[in-house]
């Protein structure tokens, strides 16, 4: 009997768990449709801004986005028309010089901190990357105002590449730090193993390995300067003629933004719009080809 009484009570538990278990998956099932929801929210909330920024700037400057702009030099105060090429050239040999200063010495930096962790110099060069990439970009124009600028009597392409160079630096030395410590040990093993110096195990093998990912950081770095103002307010300055000297002051696309945005003339306005138009896509474009080297990393690592 007490056998039984035993498999009653077993019986019966287990049909109120079977009425209970449908009730209990939906209500599950209500919470996690809930969560979802809230995430598509939260993530809707925060793609709305940059939809907002993207349509109004095609409102406002896809009009004024032409041939003339790319390939016309801005025409003189007060008259309607010109472009912006000498802007657009500017920038590109602006970033293209500040990486030739930044790119070599951060990738530099963070292969030595990955290879040398624990040693005082590794842990400063890390602290002082960390502080670098905190410090506001107008403190750095004006530092390379005071040390380059002025001793050197000018303005200058050269000076405003040695700002940018020196926000690039810190992010370049940390992501790369990040992307070689990503890599196997067992293929810094295999190559040690097999009577290859460290020195060149490091750069032929483990920098090799993470070279995907290195220029993933290296593109940040580009995505970042590029739209950099306030530094070169004190460094390159800013040209309504077509220069490309690295010792004289050099026009760039987010000063002359900057300057048209300004005047009171309504086609100066307008081209600025188009300028900050085309400056956001070069951006976009960057980010976008991170995300697909990035992409492709993985699916490799897969």
């Amino acid at each position: 009997m007490g056998n039984l009484q035993f498999d009653r009570h077993g019986i019966n538990q287990a049909i109120g768990e079977a009425f209970r278990y449908p009730r209990r998956r939906s209500l599950r099932k209500l919470k996690s449709n809930f969560m979802v929801g809230l995430t598509v929210l939260a993530t809707g909330i925060a793609l709305l801004p940059l939809f907002l920024v993207l349509a109004y700037l095609v409102s406002k400057g896809a009009a004024s986005v032409n041939w003339n702009f790319f390939t016309k030099m801005p025409a003189p105060v007060g008259q309607s028309g010109g472009g912006m090429a000498n802007a657009i050239a500017g920038s590109f040999e602006l970033v293209g010089v500040a990486m030739l200063m930044g790119v070599p010495v951060g990738i530099g930096a963070g292969i030595y901190l990955a290879e040398n962790r624990g040693s005082w110099l590794a842990q400063a060069v890390r602290f002082a990357a960390d502080i670098m990439m905190g410090i506001p970009s107008i403190v750095i124009g004006i530092f390379v105002y005071a040390v380059v600028v002025q001793p050197a009597g000018g303005f200058s392409t050269l000076a405003g590449a040695a700002a940018l160079s020196l926000i690039m630096m810190p992010l370049v030395t940390r992501t790369t730090e990040e992307m070689i410590l990503l890599v196997p040990g067992e293929l810094r093993e295999a190559a040690l193993a097999l009577g290859v110096p460290r020195w060149r195990t490091t750069l032929s093998v483990v920098a090799r390995a993470a070279a995907s990912g290195i220029a993933t950081g290296v593109i940040l770095a580009i995505a970042r300067v590029a739209g950099e103002t306030a530094p070169l307010l004190f460094t390159a300055f800013g040209n309504r003629f077509w220069s490309t000297s690295l010792t004289q002051p050099i026009a760039s696309l987010t000063v002359q933004v900057y300057t048209y945005a300004i005047s009171p003339f309504a086609d100066w306005q307008r081209q600025a719009w188009a300028g900050a138009l085309v400056l956001t896509v070069i951006v976009l474009a960057l980010e976008i080809g991170v995300r697909w080297m990035t992409r492709g990393s993985a699916r490799i690592a897969r």
